[in-house]
């Protein structure tokens, strides 16, 4: 009899205890999903210092206040793989600023100085893309300027811009820096006269809108890895250029005594680069004496829409497409440059 009966409570027993399991399963709260959002990282966690700039944007967006700020396709945070790097993009048309017909991303020192105060702007960078579109005859054709010093008063001119330019079909590019002279007188006369880093400088040129002089030897290519320092301290510059494999270059340039007065002859390089538009003024003999002065870098295209037969230095018939940014970006006709370190703060005794 006990087995009889033993036999018909246990799978009563099962039955009862699995539904009990079932319920007190159901009462259990469910576990939430935990969904980890990607950290958004910003320009100003890369390069500390961009609470000291302002920025202009290719397509006119302008910040005063850049920490925790980006805009895509223009100034964001990209990595390579390894490193993060600022992201400075620009297309060869868009809105740029007022004193200039040539489309930038660049950030702007909000502080200014005199030359005889000095400061000091340091870079470490590699350009990714020029435009492919351009008139080989024009200087300024397939260039970017990734490091500026640049006039706030007087004629506003610039007695530094460093370039980038590689012509399309090359694997190599040059960099070269520019001195603008600030002009006695009447400002339309004034020039640049370019000096070579690695490759050639400014005013070597296309025989027409579609040839290309040889490849420099000691070019640099897209991607590959420079840095710069401009150092002006009680009114010398002092620029240092570096990249591995490549030889370390100095250079010298007073902004308070020009080299370029009414007493000295005009440069070979002006007379032959500047004769098609009649630019052949002097400078003041005190140069960029007395004038307050700011830092800029990023990327400033010099590859612009307008007709080379105007002005066979600085108009370089690039393609815009109308204006057409996203259709710029899609052909090739822009420019694009990326920083992983920079640094601003005083001028310093140049070492010895």
């Amino acid at each position: 009899m006990i087995t009889k009966i033993t036999k018909f409570i246990t799978p009563a027993l099962l039955t009862l205890c699995f539904a009990i399991s079932l319920n007190s399963c159901k009462d259990k709260p469910k576990k939430e999903s935990t969904i980890v959002e990607e950290k958004v990282v910003y320009p100003s966690d890369i390069i500390p210092f961009m609470d000291e700039f302002k920025i202009l944007c290719g397509d006119g967006k302008s910040y005063n206040d850049l920490v925790d700020v980006k805009h895509d396709n223009f100034f964001y945070v990209e990595n390579d793989g390894t490193t993060d790097w600022v992201v400075y993009k620009s297309p060869n048309s868009g809105v740029t600023s007022r004193t200039s017909s040539n489309t930038r991303t660049e950030l702007g020192q909000k502080k200014e100085w005199l030359p005889d105060t000095g400061g000091k702007l340091t870079g470490t960078l590699k350009v990714m893309h020029v435009s492919t579109s351009g008139d080989a005859r024009v200087a300024a054709s397939y260039a970017v300027v990734v490091g500026q010093i640049h006039g706030t008063e007087g004629h506003e001119n610039e007695p530094l811009k460093i370039f980038y330019k590689k012509f399309p079909g090359h694997t190599k590019g040059s960099v070269y820096w520019n001195y603008e002279i600030n002009t006695e007188g009447d400002n339309s006369k004034r020039w640049d006269y370019s000096t070579a880093v690695w490759g050639y400088d400014m005013s070597v040129i296309g025989d027409t809108p579609t040839s290309y002089p040889e490849e420099p030897k000691d070019g640099i290519t897209l991607g590959e890895e420079f840095s710069y320092e401009i150092n002006v301290y009680k009114g010398i510059m002092y620029l240092t250029f570096k990249s591995e494999g490549h030889e370390t270059k100095t250079f010298t340039k007073s902004l308070i005594k020009t080299d370029f007065g009414k007493s000295k002859e005009l440069p070979e390089q002006i007379k032959t680069l500047y004769a098609s538009i009649g630019r052949d003024g002097s400078e003041r003999e005190n140069a960029y004496a007395g004038e307050l002065q700011n830092f800029k870098q990023g990327a400033y295209n010099q590859t612009n829409g307008k007709d080379p037969e105007e002005n066979m230095v600085w108009h370089t018939g690039s393609e815009t497409y109308d204006g057409d940014i996203n259709k710029q970006y899609k052909k090739g006709c822009y420019t694009e440059v990326w920083f992983k370190e920079a640094t601003v703060g005083a001028g310093t005794p140049p070492e010895e």
